[in-house]
């Protein structure tokens, strides 16, 4: 006779769960203080590969934007074009490129050494030497991830004046031109901020790269457009445009969507850390941020397009959205989600503006990425000025400092003239004999300029006279006050 199975009661099987957890629970705890360090090491490394493989991804967004907006029998040269400029980015910024940006940067530039290597205790651990493992745990994230993370910025860089050339640009011309962006002109302006150059010294603020990626790549567009000239047939001889839709509107479409996706590594990842709950709480602000900056772009280029362009275009819908991420990648990290309600809606509009402004003045940009990318970059770095007062930027503070010192200047003018109204009053009038040779006469107590022909002038009549001093003027580093002394302009 075979046993029968008696399935355990309900409420032992809770009380073994329960007594499981709390076992669990105390092991934690206990152990907790000994894995702390090397537990955030893992997750700030684990963020940068994760939020770098996210960036990585925008590069097929691009791919499909341009070769959804381009004829269909150029798109394949697009996508040999981008997966090119993504293979020569990493080669370029690791053979010079990472240590020009971030190693021993002075006020310029970094390092020129060749090839970044890890570290020499990360090399040692990877050789099978334990003891380095805590040397290399105290750094909080590996070496070569944070290598692999700002190389994907340097690979968007490229892909910005990827789709303003399209169609008119030899192949490896641009592969050549994309070889000294990513090695050397791109890193030298992260020197000057991000790597802790003059820039960063004057307190320039750009958090996930509005300027320093966006800008960068959307100068570089602009040149080109410049220097190559626009597309056959694109402006006619009567001044009017050839709208040029896109051919694959999915694709187009599906390209924008790819790029918003890429954008949460971009900006969540900007983060550089995730390591505690404050890293894990501000990482979630960025990423709403990012998302609100985006949705307020899309609806406010569809409320202007009509108006502006004379149709609802969706290529302008569709960088109206790319616009208010470039807006909003300045300062996602920003508390109020107003501001980025804010920033992402203005950054539309201005990329709408942007392309009729460049149709107006016969520049051919294939994708719109100048608007989107530095137009949109330009507003949202000096949008962070204003979100964030107390925390000044390039040139603020001196201006605050100076600010103050004329306040101060001008309260002690003030006061010195209220004295010489006091002692003007307790006193008899003080009365000067004026002739009319310098044009003044007394008349109600003040003087006044006349009316008479000066030699050699013809008639001077008050309103071609400069206004009289009121205020304060330095002289010497004292304030003097010109009203109590009589005097005008030009009159001595």
């Amino acid at each position: 006779m075979k046993p029968q199975f008696k399935p355990p009661s309900s409420r032992r099987i809770v009380s073994k769960v329960l007594l499981a957890g709390v076992v669990l629970l105390l092991v934690a705890s206990a152990a907790g203080a000994q894995v702390s360090g090397e537990a955030t090491y893992i997750f700030n490394t684990y963020a940068f590969l994760v939020w770098g493989a996210f960036i990585m991804w925008m590069c097929a967004g691009f791919t499909m934007l341009e070769a959804g907006s381009v004829r269909t029998k150029n798109a394949s040269v697009i996508c040999l074009k981008n997966i090119g400029l993504y293979s020569i980015a990493g080669i370029a910024y690791y053979a010079i490129g990472y240590n020009l940006m971030y190693v021993d940067v002075g006020g310029w530039i970094g390092s020129i050494t060749p090839f970044f290597e890890a570290s020499a205790d990360e090399m040692a651990l990877l050789g099978g030497d334990a003891d380095k493992t805590a040397a290399v745990v105290g750094s909080g994230y590996s070496e070569m991830s944070s290598w692999f993370f700002q190389m994907t910025f340097v690979a968007t860089t490229a892909s910005i004046v990827s789709g303003a050339l399209a169609e008119r640009v030899k192949l490896w011309s641009f592969l050549i031109f994309t070889a000294v962006l990513t090695a050397v002109i791109y890193p030298v302006v992260g020197a000057w901020t991000w790597g802790g150059g003059w820039l960063a010294e004057f307190g320039f603020q750009d958090f996930a790269g509005s300027t320093i990626v966006h800008s960068t790549g959307g100068w570089a567009a602009l040149a080109g457009i410049i220097m190559v000239g626009a597309r056959r047939n694109k402006f006619r001889s009567d001044g009017s445009v050839k709208v040029t839709p896109p051919s694959n509107v999915p694709i187009v479409t599906l390209g924008v969507f790819i790029l918003w996706m890429g954008w949460f590594g971009f900006n969540g990842g900007s983060q550089l850390a995730l390591g505690g709950a404050a890293d894990a709480t501000a990482m979630g602000n960025l990423l709403i941020n990012t998302n609100l900056g985006a949705a307020a772009g899309v609806v406010a280029a569809l409320a202007l397009s009509r108006p502006l362009l004379g149709r609802v275009d969706l290529l302008a819908v569709l960088n109206g959205a790319l616009g208010g991420l470039v807006g909003v990648t300045a300062g996602p990290d920003l508390v109020g989600h107003h501001w980025a309600l804010l920033i992402g809606a203005i950054g539309g509009v201005v990329t709408v503006a942007g392309m009729r402004l460049l149709e107006r003045m016969k520049l051919d940009d294939v994708v719109g990425a100048v608007p989107v990318h530095l137009f949109a970059g330009i507003w949202g770095t000096l949008a962070v000025c204003r979100a964030r007062p107390h925390r000044p930027s390039l040139g603020v503070a001196h201006r605050r400092r100076r600010r103050g010192g004329h306040r101060r200047r001008h309260e002690a003018a003030r006061a010195d003239e209220a004295g010489r109204r006091r002692r003007r009053r307790s006193g008899p009038p003080v009365r000067r004999h004026l002739g009319h040779s310098r044009g003044l006469h007394r008349g109600g107590g003040q003087l006044r300029p006349s009316a008479h022909r000066h030699r050699g002038r013809g008639r001077v009549r008050l309103r071609d006279l400069p206004a009289p001093v009121v205020g304060a003027r330095e002289d010497n580093g004292r304030a003097s006050l010109g009203r109590s002394r009589g005097t005008w302009p030009g009159h001595g």
